[in-house]
């Protein structure tokens, strides 16, 4: 299965060394990038089994990953590491989370060409097997429904729109959650020893 979670040979070997301290901890991965730069940035974004994530939790996952991560010894180089939740534009990199976000705008991306294009935006429509459903607006037909398969994907992320704030806002509110906080970044340098 196509793994938009982690997508190069190093991501899916961190993401095998992370994946179960953050499930073990109550929460799922989300997305793991290892980006590069002058000093690399671990990037990994997780959150609860019902969503959401706030940034006592990230501190929690951050300091769990890093001992392990300093065991482990995966990376050669100095790096930071990066925890964070997915944001309210956030990647969609599970099957289930086309199903989570139905009737959200969103951008998709497939490796290979699909009736000349790459690149579908339109509002979700969940999922039928191991096929997203996607319903594209600027057809010439009108309004179409399509399917694409998961294994298909390369990229895909809701589109920031006033009704996805709404929603992040009510679920925030409904949760007990102060809407005036931000989502914050938990960062912790790591470095290796000689």
């Amino acid at each position: 299965m196509n793994d938009l979670i982690a997508k190069s040979p190093i991501d899916q070997r961190l993401a095998g060394i992370v994946r179960p301290v953050i499930e073990d901890l109550g929460y799922e991965l989300v997305r793991l990038r290892l980006m590069g730069g002058k000093t690399p940035t671990l990037q990994i974004m997780a959150e609860k089994p019902e969503g959401g994530i706030e940034v006592d939790d990230c501190a929690k996952i951050s300091t769990a990953l890093s001992a392990v991560l300093d065991v482990e010894d995966p990376i050669e180089d100095n790096y930071t590491l990066e925890v964070s939740s997915p944001g309210i534009d956030r990647p969609l990199t599970r099957l289930k989370d086309f199903d989570m976000w139905e009737g959200y705008e969103a951008r998709v991306e497939t490796t290979e060409l699909i009736e000349g294009r790459r690149r579908f935006k339109g509002i979700l429509n969940g999922t039928e097997g191991d096929e997203i459903l996607i319903t594209l607006e600027d057809t010439p037909d009108g309004d179409v429904t399509i399917g694409l398969k998961f294994d298909w994907l390369s990229d895909a992320k809701l589109i920031l729109t006033d009704d996805l704030i709404r929603e992040i806002l009510r679920q925030k509110k409904a949760a007990g959650i102060d809407v005036d906080e931000f989502d914050e970044i938990e960062t912790d340098e790591a470095s290796e020893e000689d």
